[in-house]
């Protein structure tokens, strides 16, 4: 990730796919098949049109940009999303503009043998989205849905198998970027959410829960970026309380080719809950930079503890407008 002018073009695409509390898939929002196809097609038609903003861009005062007088084109920023990684970008988006990261899909396993049992769960999300409209030069919106999830639990020494679907949850943050925004070393960024009471299901628990997250990048020598984060969750903890969990991350990345890069990743997650296992994971990704505007992205999360998940593939797009 770039903090300064110029910068290697895809650094500013890789801190990000935001998960909430343990190592759940990204909140994101509902988009029609033909929504998609428009977004794709928009994307693909600017492959080859890479561009880099004015360096006149970082100078500029804009502090007057708003939702409703967007920042001029040829002011804003370098693209910045909020994936694929699990640690957040300390940049927003520009007044006024409007970006839409996704997962095609995501996909979880888990298998837990501990203490002689032999439970195997899988998830699978289908076209979370990540809806952001830009409101000041330093702030923007979030809205997060997950709007179909699948969930299967077997039990292989009982024999026994459960699944349930239907829509996820829905998550709101407002990231507001305290230095770095449009030039420096280092940016910061704080990000307060909140995952809103739907009614509860076989796949969402009904409870209000939310939390905060601070997130510092800054360059290194050599080219790379890195970043690192601090989330804090306060989980429902089904007796009309709540637990608190801490996520801790940290990430690298480097250009590998024209307009190709690569990140990799450790988290870790700590929580207050009675029995609560601390989790690892290591993950791995890659992003391509369509365009000025479009990146695409794929990698894979892998637990290094025995109570993180095992895996978790994702393939996803971003967009901005």
């Amino acid at each position: 990730m770039p903090f300064s002018s110029p910068a290697p073009f895809f650094m500013r695409h890789l801190f990000p796919i935001g998960r909430h509390s343990a190592f759940v898939t990204r909140h994101d929002a509902i988009r029609s098949a033909a929504a998609l196809a428009a977004l794709l097609g928009a994307g693909f038609a600017e492959i080859g049109l890479r561009a880099q903003p004015p360096e006149t861009a970082a100078r500029a005062d804009k502090s007057n940009y708003t939702l409703l007088a967007p920042t001029p084109k040829e002011l804003m920023r370098e693209l910045s999303t909020d994936r694929p990684d699990q640690t957040e970008s300390p940049y927003t988006v520009d007044a006024g503009h409007f970006q839409v990261e996704m997962d095609f899909l995501n996909f979880t396993s888990d298998r837990d043998t501990s203490a002689g049992t032999d439970v195997r769960t899988r998830d699978l999300v289908v076209a979370p989205v990540n809806l952001k409209v830009g409101l000041l030069n330093h702030v923007d919106f979030q809205l997060m849905v997950d709007p179909y999830v699948r969930t299967k639990t077997e039990d292989r020494n009982a024999r026994t198998s459960e699944a349930a679907s239907g829509f996820g949850d829905i998550v709101t943050r407002l990231k507001v970027n305290l230095w770095g925004n449009d030039g420096g070393s280092t940016a910061f960024a704080i990000m307060p959410f909140v995952k809103w009471p739907l009614s509860s299901s076989a796949v969402r628990n009904g409870e209000t829960e939310g939390g905060v997250i601070f997130v510092l990048g800054y360059e290194l020598p050599g080219g790379w970026g890195s970043a690192v984060m601090t989330e804090v969750d306060f989980v429902s903890d089904g007796l009309g309380g709540h637990d608190t969990e801490f996520l801790n991350s940290i990430t690298f990345a480097h250009d590998i080719a024209k307009n190709l890069g690569g990140y990799i990743e450790l988290v870790a997650v700590t929580g207050n809950a009675p029995g609560f296992r601390w989790q690892g994971q290591l993950d791995f990704g890659l992003t391509y930079a369509v365009s000025a505007d479009t990146q695409l992205d794929l990698g894979c999360n892998f637990g290094i503890t025995r109570s993180a998940p095992d895996y978790q593939p994702f393939i996803g797009l971003s967009r901005r407008f």
